[in-house]
C-alpha cells in the first residue's frame, strides 16, 4: 500500500479541521445513508486516495485523436434531449472503449487534456444513462456511481473519481471545473461539440464564462453574491492553479476575488467595489442532462 506524503497528509489533516466549516466535499461525494450526509473528512480522503492511487498525466508526444464519434451523441442529446440517453448508451460505450486503446502520454498537453475530458464525460452520461434505466431521479442513486472503474487505459482500472482528482485537475486549469458534467440540474451544461486539442483554451474561457452567467454567479437583493457549490467545493483550484489539486480550502474571499476575471463586467465591478459575502447555493443532483 502506497501512503500520502508528508505534505499531502498535513494537507488532509488541515482540511478536516476546517472543511465541516466552510462546506467542502466532492463533486462525487461518498454516500451514507442519504444523499445529504456528505462527510468533508471522508470525501476529502476518498480525494486523497484518487490522487495517490492514479499516476499523474505525462503527454509528451504528438498524437491526436479523434472525437467525432462523440459531436454525433451531443448532436442527438441537443437535439432530441436526454431522454435518449439510454438510446445513445450503445454509441458512448464504442466511443469510451475506442478511447481506451489510445495511450494518452503519447500526446501533446493540449490533446491529452482533452482526451481526458472527453472521456470523463462520455463516462458521466453513461452514468446518467444508467440511471434513467434503473429508473432514478439521480445519479447518486447508481451503485458505485463514480467510484467504480468504468475504463481501462494503459492498461489500469480508472473510475470517474480517479480520472478527475488524478488526471484532469493535474493539468493545472481550474476552468475545467465547468467543463466536466455529472448528469445532474446543478452541474455546467454540455459543449454542443467536443473539446479539441487546437480549440481548448478558447472552449473552456467560453465555459467557465457561460457557466457563471448561466446561473453559478448571482447578486442576490441583500447584496450577497451568490455562487455555485461547485466553488465550495473546488474553490482552492481557483485560487491555487499551480497546486492543482489543491486539498486545502480557500476562503471565501480569496474565491470571489479569483472568479472575478470570468465574470460578466457588471457583476465583477460590483463584487470588486462591495466586497459581498459570498454564499454557496444548494447543489440539486436531480437527473438532467442538457446540451448548450
Amino acid at each position: 500500500m502506497r501512503f500520502p506524503s508528508n505534505k499531502v497528509a498535513r494537507e488532509l489533516r488541515e482540511f478536516g479541521q476546517v472543511g465541516t466549516t466552510l462546506g467542502l466535499g466532492l463533486r462525487f461525494p461518498l454516500l451514507s445513508s442519504s444523499v445529504s450526509q456528505i462527510s468533508p473528512l471522508r470525501t476529502g480522503w476518498s480525494m486523497v486516495r484518487s490522487i495517490v492511487a492514479t499516476p499523474p498525466p505525462r503527454p509528451h508526444g504528438k498524437g491526436s485523436v479523434d472525437h467525432s464519434a462523440l459531436a454525433g451523441i451531443l448532436r442527438s442529446l441537443a437535439t432530441d434531449g436526454d431522454q435518449r440517453l439510454p438510446d445513445l448508451d450503445g454509441d458512448l460505450a464504442m466511443y469510451v472503449a475506442s478511447l481506451a486503446t489510445v495511450d494518452p502520454d503519447q500526446l501533446g498537453v493540449s490533446e491529452a487534456l482533452v482526451y481526458w475530458i472527453n472521456l470523463y464525460n462520455a463516462g458521466a452520461l453513461r452514468l446518467a444513462a444508467d440511471a434513467q434505466k434503473a429508473g432514478e431521479h439521480t445519479v447518486l442513486r447508481v451503485p458505485g456511481a463514480f467510484q467504480q472503474p468504468f475504463v481501462n487505459v494503459a492498461g489500469r482500472p480508472l473510475s470517474l473519481h480517479s480520472i478527475e482528482n488524478g488526471k484532469v485537475r493535474r493539468f493545472k486549469d481550474p476552468r475545467i471545473h465547468a467543463a466536466l458534467v455529472c448528469g445532474s440540474v446543478s452541474c455546467p451544461t454540455l459543449r454542443a461539440e467536443p473539446y479539441t486539442g487546437i480549440g481548448v483554451d478558447a472552449q473552456l474561457d467560453d465555459q467557465i464564462r457561460h457557466f457563471l452567467t448561466a446561473g453559478a454567479a448571482i447578486r442576490s437583493d441583500d447584496d450577497q453574491l451568490l455562487l455555485s457549490r461547485v466553488f465550495a467545493w473546488y474553490g482552492a483550484d481557483f485560487v491555487r492553479p499551480r497546486r492543482m489539486p489543491a486539498l486545502l480550502p480557500a476562503s471565501r474571499s480569496a474565491i470571489r476575488e479569483a472568479l472575478t476575471r470570468w465574470l460578466p463586467t457588471e457583476l465583477a465591478d460590483w463584487a470588486g467595489r462591495a466586497k459581498p459575502k459570498v454564499v454557496f447555493m444548494e447543489y440539486d443532483w436531480s437527473l438532467r442532462c442538457s446540451v448548450g
